[in-house]
């Protein structure tokens, strides 16, 4: 026989607490995130152009190699950039690459690999020199399919160097002049200019106070056939979106019957 409950029981009263909804991310995580993508990549995606057909990658400051630099320099990192150069080639939804440059140089293995990366793209790519695209920073302007320049833009033509511990021997100044001759055969077969001017250019004297070489200007690079177009970033993209719809057209010709 089942027994009444105790009256003199206290009954725990009903939880009328309200409920606490699920966490949803805050403005805090979602700036944070932010804050990381642009110290990592040193870029981010614009709110309007999550859904653009063109990746934008710039190459700035010093372009590091497989020494780290210090944390003072600004750098531009090979192992940053190659990967995203293979997430455009293999991304169906990114049709155009623009590259935006203002380096001083750096590292002539780590140019010279973004810059057969991107000369390689089967997919159409410009490149805009603003402020200065010097020394390695030249075989990555001419590896796109058009490149542009800022009228006070500069590039510097300089011959490379090594630093650190040089062991004084014949076979160094051989591999040099190896990495040297690397640079200028894949500056002239992505440019228009002639390998003759280019050497000239790049072993004049008097031009650079404390170095050989000179230090072309804007209009100047167009000139010597260097760069293909004195423009800004309106320019770049207009070319951009034209060689896209090229790209298109080929793909969608063809002998009809």
């Amino acid at each position: 026989m089942p027994q009444d409950e105790d009256p003199s029981t206290p009954q725990s009263p009903p939880d009328t607490s309200p409920q606490t909804p699920s966490k949803q991310p805050d403005k805090e995580d979602q700036k944070n995130s932010l804050v990381n993508k642009i110290q990592e990549l040193g870029q981010t995606n614009v709110a309007e152009m999550e859904n653009s057909n063109i990746h934008c990658i710039t190459v700035v400051g010093q372009i590091e190699g497989h020494m780290q630099l210090p944390p003072q320099n600004k750098t531009t990192k090979y192992e940053h950039i190659i990967p995203q150069l293979v997430a455009v080639e293999q991304n169906p939804k990114i049709e155009g690459l623009m590259l935006i440059l203002n380096t001083v140089g750096g590292d002539v293995e780590a140019g010279l690999a973004i810059s057969e990366m991107v000369a390689s793209m089967s997919k159409p790519t410009t490149a805009l020199v603003l402020g200065g695209g010097h020394s390695i920073g030249v075989p990555i302007a001419v590896a796109a399919k058009h490149s542009f320049i800022a009228e006070t833009a500069t590039m510097t033509i300089h011959p490379i160097r090594l630093n650190g511990l040089v062991i004084g021997v014949p076979q160094t100044f051989e591999y040099l002049e190896k990495m040297q001759e690397r640079v200028i055969n894949f500056v002239t077969h992505h440019s228009d200019i002639e390998e003759e001017t280019f050497k000239d250019l790049m072993f004049a004297k008097g031009n650079l106070t404390r170095d050989i070489g000179t230090n072309v200007i804007g209009e100047d690079a167009m000139k010597y056939g260097l760069i293909d177009t004195v423009g800004g970033i309106g320019s770049a993209l207009q070319k951009l979106n034209e060689l896209i719809e090229e790209r298109k057209d080929d793909k969608n010709g063809g002998i009809l019957q």
